[in-house]
């Protein structure tokens, strides 16, 4: 089985809420829609930018519908169904599979900080019980338990185990799963800023946040840099104050800010996030004030 059909560039999306602060599934579907139109290949839905914890399993469940029925066949649905509960994480998996998903996000299991040994067992209890690729997610800032490059290179060996999504920002650990790892396992950056020097070490693509606004500038950095060409630093250089500015406060509260911003509102936050503050929100403005957005709006949707 082979990641492949995932693309380079996915797009963690964001989960738009209504006043009242239920899930506003017609503002997702547009926003599925934009993303794929600015060069979004996958989508992450009910990962950890679009406020997961917060969602029930129902919730969780008609978003996956709503943006499998919203792209159709043009983008890949990756369901971010993986918590720190594995029985749950399998049950939940095997329900999005009957939507017709194409893939789960695996998160590193968080909060009861389990063993190396511990990981492993989980991830290969959810790739038994679900015939569908599996993206590893390893986020050590939410998780606090980081998975050592040992034990991805392990699960790499799972045939439906396809790829990670690494934001651990430790580039000698992530060198060391690009080479040690099964072939046709794959690296997709998890920190936009990071896409540049992982896929220099080998890596594929960025799941990435700030293709929320600048899609097909991130899809440019990715080919500049498969092409070998300068252009992928300069564009770099370019975005990395928006990169910045999108974490200057808890994520994802900086990007449903600037999306309001840019005219594509998708609401507000469930607590425990709250609205950003006066000083994030200046840093984001500035951001916003020399970047060129690519989203479409609403009304072109």
């Amino acid at each position: 089985m082979t990641a492949q059909p995932f693309g380079r560039l996915i797009t963690a999306m964001a989960t738009p809420f209504a006043e009242n602060g239920s899930v506003d599934y017609p503002r997702a579907r547009q926003l599925a829609r934009a993303l794929v139109a600015s060069g979004t290949e996958s989508l992450v839905v009910s990962g950890t930018t679009g406020e997961a914890p917060t969602l029930s399993s129902t919730e969780k469940l008609r978003l996956f519908e709503t943006t499998r029925e919203a792209v159709g066949q043009e983008a890949a649905i990756i369901a971010g169904t993986g918590n720190y509960n594995t029985a749950e994480s399998i049950e939940l998996s095997r329900e999005a599979a009957k939507i017709g998903v194409d893939g789960i996000l695996g998160t590193v299991p968080y909060y009861n900080k389990p063993p190396q040994a511990g990981l492993e067992a989980h991830f290969r209890a959810l790739a038994d019980a679900v015939d569908l690729p599996i993206l590893l997610y390893n986020v050590p800032s939410r998780t606090a338990t980081n998975m050592l490059p040992e034990t991805t290179v392990r699960l790499s060996e799972v045939p439906n185990i396809v790829g990670i999504k690494e934001a651990s920002s430790n580039f000698e650990a992530i060198g060391q799963i690009i080479r040690e790892s099964a072939d046709g396992f794959l690296v997709w950056s998890g920190n936009d800023g990071d896409t540049l020097p992982i896929m220099a070490l080998g890596g594929y693509g960025v799941v990435s946040v700030a293709s929320h606004l600048v899609g097909r500038q991130m899809a440019r950095l990715i080919d500049a840099v498969v092409e070998g060409s300068p252009e992928a630093a300069q564009i770099h250089a370019h975005l990395a104050p928006l990169f910045t500015a999108l974490f200057v406060t808890t994520s994802p509260i900086p990007l449903k800010y600037a999306l309001r911003q840019v005219g594509f509102s998708c609401g507000g936050h469930r607590l425990p996030l709250v609205d950003i503050d006066a000083k994030s929100a200046a840093i984001m403005d500035a951001a916003l004030a020399i970047a060129q957005i690519d989203l479409p709006s609403p009304a072109d949707i």
